[in-house]
Formats: C-alpha cells, structure tokens, sequence
C-alpha cells in the first residue's frame, strides 16, 4: 500500500492542513485536505473517503471535493463512515442549507456521493479493501480504522484520547505495517485533553503500552496543535520502547 500525507496537524495555518491521508491515490482517511492539497485530476480520481468522525478538521473538503467532481462528471464519490456519522453529515453538512445535498446532485439517480455504512466491528469492503471500525474515545461518535488489501493493513486511530478495543483489534491483525496516532497537546495541558478527547505524550505512551510489541509497530503520530509543536515534539522524542515518528505534510510511504 502506498500512503501519501495530505494533512497531518491539529490546527491549520500556511504551514499546517488538517488530517487527511491517502491509500493508493484512491482511498482517502478523512477529508481536512483534499481539495487544499490535491489537483483536480486527482480528485477525480478519489474512489472513496473514510471518515473516522463529523468535526470539521476531518470532513471540511468533502463539501469542496464534491462541488469540483460534479462539474467534473466523476463518477460518485463514496462516503464510508458509522452510521451515526452519516446521519450528522446529512442533517448538518449536506444539508441544502450550510453546503448543497450532493446526493442528489445533479439527480438522485447520478448523485455525486453516495453514503456506505460501517458497521463497528463488521469488517467491511470498500473499493475492494477491507474496512474494520472500532468505537474509540472522543467527544462525539468516532471510529479508528483498520485497512487492509489482503497482504497489509495499515492503522487510524481517529481523534481519541486512552481508549481499550482498538488495542485489542490492533494486536489480533496479521500484517499491521503502520499506525496512524494522534497526540495533540503536550503534558502541562492534560486537563485540556482529557476534557477534548485527544492524547497527550504522557497518555500515548500509556496507550501504546497496549500493544503486543510497541517498540515494533511504526507508529506515525499527526494531530499536533501548530501552536503547540515543538513542545510536543520534544516531548514524544524523550518517550523510549516506541517506534515513533511525527508526521510531515507530503510523506510519503511504501507498505
């Protein structure tokens, strides 16, 4: 599998998009920087999104990408999340009022999305790879994800602060090449993150101790607060037994 950075930060200035990664030039993980990153070739060549949650920093250019696809005549665009997240980007997204329904644009017949519902440990088939959700812990309805394509998987954790099952489902998965991590704050703001759902150092390295082998699994941490970066970065470099490394927009990786 090849994985390309598109977003990886917390927060977002010139120098900083928020999450997006992409599977193969075709699946994307999450939508903070589709269309800020991408041409519109390659939009157009996007297959599917998997939305780990319904917070703006991970759904905000789906509204951009559907607008370019359907003057583009792409064929439709799956949005692939839990079911709760389906239903809060059709009330308040896609809503005809904050951003035009594109379901049923230009016709319900020839929509330019179409929804695909995750079951949470159902693992699922999408564009031919197969999709596992696992509930984690975060202020509304968020899902890590486990991708596979039969001889790799790769990791998402989802925006989470400590959480149980998605260690366990991590640890049962054969072939786990990487590990998309979230930390967003550094310690001296744990209360901030315990009250927003995210992760710390501190309680990532706690987190990671859940795995089998922690030292083993590349763990590619994005989510950082900008304005907090080097302070966490720091910080995630004095953690030991870990295989860490703080993401970089335009990484790009062979699995």
């Amino acid at each position: 599998m090849e994985l390309r950075v598109l977003g990886c930060h917390g927060g977002e200035t010139p120098r900083h998009r928020t999450t997006s990664f992409l599977i193969d030039d075709r699946l994307a993980l999450d939508a903070g920087a589709l269309t800020s990153q991408l041409e519109l070739a390659d939009q157009s060549r996007l297959g599917a999104v998997l939305v780990t949650h319904a917070h703006l920093d991970h759904i905000r250019d789906l509204a951009t990408v559907a607008d370019n696809r359907c003057q583009s005549g792409a064929e439709p665009l799956i949005i692939a999340a839990t079911g709760p997240t389906i239903e809060t980007l059709k009330r308040h997204f896609f809503n005809d009022i904050l951003w035009p329904n594109f379901a049923a644009i230009p016709s319900g017949a020839q929509p330019t999305i179409v929804y695909q519902e995750l079951a949470l440990e159902t693992p699922t088939h999408v564009l031919g790879y197969q999709v596992h959700a696992v509930a984690v812990h975060h202020t509304i309805d968020t899902s890590g994800f486990v991708v596979s394509n039969g001889e790799s998987s790769i990791a998402i954790s989802g925006d989470t602060g400590p959480t149980a099952r998605f260690w366990e489902v991590l640890n049962a998965t054969p072939n786990l090449k990487a590990l998309l991590m979230e930390v967003s704050f550094p310690d001296r703001h744990q209360h901030l993150a315990t009250l927003s759902g995210h992760h710390t150092p501190q309680t990532l390295e706690a987190d990671l101790q859940k795995l089998t082998s922690p030292s083993e699994l590349a763990t590619l941490l994005y989510h950082i607060k900008p304005q907090f970066e080097a302070e966490v970065q720091r910080e995630c470099a004095l953690l030991s037994n870990l295989n860490l490394r703080v993401l970089e927009l335009g990484d790009h990786f062979t699995f």
